[in-house]
């Protein structure tokens, strides 16, 4: 089944997300007309798919509060920087780069290579300007070219707890916060999936 458009109301979004406050309606207000625009462009344009990217993208974003990585930084964010085998696979290979090119947007893109590949995927330069994934209309069109990049349509069609088992795996590189992602997800089909 596809959508007519839209895809989402903002009533969708709002319980979506648990957006329910005063002073949450601005996030509202902001990311549905953005998820609306890009996820057909991308093709999450069934309730399916949907579901598991908005699944994911809460998770990542923690409800599309944090469009940039929280810094410490941790002993995980001190791995960003060269010399180190993540650094090496993150392409961060000045000093400085782990910082400059931490998680952002609503799939949280990092790294120096991720930058470049959304970047040219959307015809902006990221390198040079990393903190336009902050603003609403690129943190969801990078998480949605992310998305389609990688495959994650085609495996959401599965709608099952392994696919998007999978779909985790690829995003997060392993299984963190797997329990909110899984409550997440049967919350989004409860509302969108008929």
């Amino acid at each position: 089944m596809m959508f007519d458009k839209p895809l989402l109301t903002e009533q969708q979004v709002r319980d979506v997300f648990g957006l329910h406050s005063t002073r949450q309606r601005g996030r509202v207000r902001a990311f549905t007309p953005q998820l609306n625009l890009h996820c057909p462009q991308y093709g999450i344009n069934t309730p399916v798919r949907l579901a598991a990217f908005l699944a994911q993208i809460g998770h990542e974003s923690g409800s599309l509060a944090h469009l940039k990585e929280i810094w410490g930084p941790t002993d995980q964010q001190r791995r960003y920087e060269p010399p180190s085998n993540l650094a090496a696979r993150l392409g961060n290979n000045t000093p400085g780069d782990g910082f400059r090119f931490r998680g952002r947007g609503l799939i949280q893109i990092t790294g120096r290579s991720n930058y470049e590949q959304v970047g040219a995927g959307l015809g902006v330069d990221l390198i040079r300007q990393p903190e336009l994934l902050e603003q609403p209309d690129y943190a969801v069109a990078s998480a949605c070219w992310w998305w389609q990049s990688r495959g994650l349509n085609q495996i959401a069609d599965a709608n099952s707890l392994a696919a998007f088992e999978r779909i985790t795996r690829i995003i997060n590189g392993g299984m963190n916060g797997q329990p909110d992602r899984v409550r997440r997800w049967e919350l989004a089909k409860k509302i969108i999936v008929p």
